[in-house]
């Protein structure tokens, strides 16, 4: 590869800038992060004599994995730190704005379900799914990354890819989830107790995000009892989109927005929830009006 011109190198990773954005998030599930780890390569690319790349390309892809990975592996080292997914990055749109193929479309390119199964894997098993089974790169490459031959890479993207298979989105349709999701919101706002049980996963996941912080419950008992005495508080419902994904939103009697909420489903039953009521956040989003 021949010395570019400053203004060519630019260009060059200019071209090059959307995909390894794409290629970070996936890995990290953070936007914020995701840009931090793209500007981190262009400076390393600026300190970089360019007459020692052959492959730009396959070069700042080495580049962001590494650093995504290193930023994986202090992740773990800080337990005390939640990376869940950004809901200041969520798209939130009424359930009927988007066309059934704009739908698709919207949850493959952000798609919050697929990344809270990320969330369990090890860092490695994370690099190596990610950038073989999404962005197609070849173990070789990825190997030299983890500091793993092609076999072993091979291998950790093979436990990775049938972690996912366990735990990922089921097969159903998105009217399946949708009715799931509409079930417990009726469940809810009646009070029903056993109709929230029904359409409860037993190990359930209840997290909300609050103006102190995070608050995660656990168990279909007592996700269902705290549904009921949330759902008498907001004023005006309706139906969204959450990241493509069926979920639900409500606002204030004043027409402040309440709560955003996004559901995770598995086999006909929620096993995830995520609710933001925290001001600061919710203000960061941007809602749809009240129906």
């Amino acid at each position: 590869m021949t010395a570019h011109p400053s203004g060519l190198l630019t260009e060059a990773f200019e071209a090059q800038r959307d995909r390894l954005r794409a290629v970070a998030y996936r890995v990290l599930g953070s936007h914020a992060d995701a840009e931090d780890v793209v500007q981190e390569a262009w400076m390393r690319l600026v300190r970089q004599d360019p007459t020692t790349i052959g492959n730009l390309a396959g070069w700042l892809t080495t580049v962001v994995g590494r650093i995504s990975l290193d930023l994986l592996r202090s992740r773990r080292a800080r337990p005390e730190t939640d990376y869940e997914q950004e809901f200041a990055n969520l798209v939130v749109t009424p359930d009927d704005d988007l066309a059934p193929d704009e739908q698709v479309a919207l949850a493959d390119s952000v798609g919050l379900a697929l990344l809270i199964v990320l969330d369990s894997l090890t860092p490695s098993e994370r690099l190596a799914f990610v950038l073989h089974d999404m962005f197609a790169v070849p173990f070789h490459d990825i190997g030299q990354i983890l500091g793993k031959s092609a076999d072993a890479t091979k291998m950790i993207a093979s436990r990775a890819r049938r972690k996912v298979r366990a735990t990922d989105r089921p097969t159903g349709s998105d009217r399946e989830h949708r009715q799931v999701v509409q079930a417990f919101g009726a469940a809810a706002l009646s009070g029903d107790f056993e109709a929230l049980l029904r359409v409860l996963d037993p190990n359930v996941k209840l997290s909300v995000d609050t103006p102190d912080g995070r608050v995660v419950t656990l168990g279909a008992t007592k996700v269902a009892s705290g549904a009921r005495m949330f759902s008498g508080k907001a004023a005006r419902q309706r139906p969204v989109l959450v990241n493509g994904i069926p979920g639900h939103m409500s606002w204030r009697p004043d027409g402040s927005p309440f709560s955003v909420i996004a559901f995770t489903v598995t086999e006909g039953r929620i096993v995830g929830i995520h609710i933001v009521i925290d001001p600061a956040k919710l203000a960061s989003i941007q809602l749809p009006a009240p129906a």
